[in-house]
Formats: structure tokens, C-alpha cells, sequence
């Protein structure tokens, strides 16, 4: 069976839509959002609609930080960020918050933890950007296969049997072997607003039966996304860096 991992979407519905047909394309015949459905983009509301949808049908959705900062409001947020969910927070009804006050933090399924951000303690939005956090996570869990989201930048880190930990930079769109006896963190990257200078949206693939993951890159209407930010009223920088993959 073939997962396609989709996380930190931020209300671009753009991205969110061709990563779908790409996954499709893939013969993805299971969808996994790793939380981040809104914020910053200027489709708060349309994002979580298509999620709802997509969950009839099987989908799994997780929380992250964003979507409880939309219930919340922003906390320890940067002046962009907090601006953008203010925003979102008035674009959102009380069914779409009803639905994302719902969403769990993790999810267990075999061998794989599915969560937003750091697995040692999902509700605390630690980030996994080095090596040492990924032990952390890991170390903390009994899974053999985490992936997350939440940083935006596409990383692979392995624990080795004698306890030796590896960082991988994932080309894209190359399936990578997760090799026992080794344990695995994928992060995955954003679909809604990628942060690795590739403007590109970003979904992983996960491959169960050949243990496989890959991280696919889609090309998708920047300048509609960007258009609608604009149109909101939202900051010009939110426009901006989509351009830049920043």
C-alpha cells in the first residue's frame, strides 16, 4: 500500500490539490495529514472542508500547532504568524473549529507513529531539525517508523542497531529504503509553504510494503495562492515567500 503524508498545508488549497492528484497518480490509495491545515494561506476554511471530506472516506488527521492555535489563538507565535491566524480565526466557523478541536495529536498504526511534531511530547511542538532531536523523539517511542511535520524542511534521520545516529538531505522524488534494524524519522515537508528555497509543494510517499519513502515535489499555481493572500488583506511577505520556498 502506498500513504501519501501531507502536513503543514496551511490553508493553501492550490498545493493542497495537486499534491492529491500527484499522489493519486502515485497509486496512493491512503492519505495521512500531519497537521498545519490553516494558517497563512488565504483558504482556511475550503482546506478544512476538503479534509472533513477526504476523512469520510478513510483519510487520517492529526493536530499541529497551528490548528490549536486557531482554537486558542496564537501562542509564541512571530508577528506574521500571529497576524495570519488572527485572520483565520474570523475566517473559520464553529464547525470547522469543532472539527479541528477533534483532531488527536498522534496516531499509532503497526509500526509507524503518524504526529506533527517531535514524538516525545507531540502537545509541546518541539521541532525535529538536527540529530539530536530525532533521538529524542525516537528514544522516546517504541515505534519503528516515525514522520512528522512541523519544520517545513524535508529530512530523513536513521538510528542505527549500536546506537549511531544519521541525517539524511532526501532528494526529491527518489523512494529511500527504511532499512531494519535500523529506526526512522521522516520530515515531511510542507505541502502549503515549503521552507528549503524549493517553492515547490512537498508530500512524502510512503511505500509499506517496500518500506520505501520518497519525498515528491509538485509544481502547482503560486501566483493563484499568492493572488488570494493579497485579495485577503494578509501581509505581502506571506505571498512573497511562496515564491521563494522560504
Amino acid at each position: 500500500m502506498r500513504i501519501a503524508l501531507l502536513a503543514d498545508i496551511h490553508g493553501n488549497l492550490e498545493a493542497l490539490e495537486a499534491c492529491l492528484a500527484h499522489a493519486a497518480a502515485q497509486g496512493a490509495t491512503r492519505l495521512v495529514f500531519l497537521g498545519d491545515l490553516v494558517g497563512y494561506g488565504a483558504d482556511p476554511e475550503a482546506v478544512t472542508a476538503r479534509v472533513r471530506e477526504l476523512m469520510e472516506d478513510g483519510a487520517v488527521t492529526l493536530r499541529g500547532n497551528h490548528d490549536e492555535a486557531a482554537l486558542h489563538g496564537p501562542q509564541g507565535f512571530s508577528t506574521l504568524a500571529a497576524e495570519a491566524m488572527r485572520w483565520t480565526q474570523g475566517r473559520l466557523d464553529d464547525a470547522a473549529k469543532r472539527f479541528l478541536a477533534r483532531l488527536p495529536y498522534t496516531h499509532e498504526e503497526g509500526d509507524c507513529l503518524y504526529t506533527h511534531a517531535d514524538g516525545s511530547n507531540p502537545a509541546d511542538w518541539r521541532y525535529v531539525t538536527e540529530a539530536r532531536e530525532a533521538r529524542r523523539s525516537l528514544e522516546a517511542t517504541g515505534a519503528r517508523l516515525t514522520f512528522c511535520g512541523h519544520t517545513h524542511v524535508p529530512a530523513l534521520f536513521a538510528l542505527t542497531a549500536t546506537g549511531k545516529m544519521m541525517h539524511h538531505r532526501p532528494t526529491p522524488d527518489v523512494m529511500l529504503p527504511l532499512l531494519r534494524p535500523r529506526r526512522w524519522l521522516g520530515v515531511i515537508g510542507a505541502v502549503g509553504q515549503p521552507r528549503d528555497g524549493n517553492p515547490a509543494a512537498c508530500y512524502g510517499l510512503f511505500d509499506t510494503e517496500r518500506a520505501e519513502c520518497g519525498w515528491m515535489r509538485v509544481p502547482y499555481d503560486i501566483e493563484a495562492a499568492a493572488r488570494k493572500i493579497r485579495l485577503a488583506g494578509l501581509p505581502e511577505a506571506l505571498a512573497v515567500r511562496l515564491f521563494e520556498g522560504r
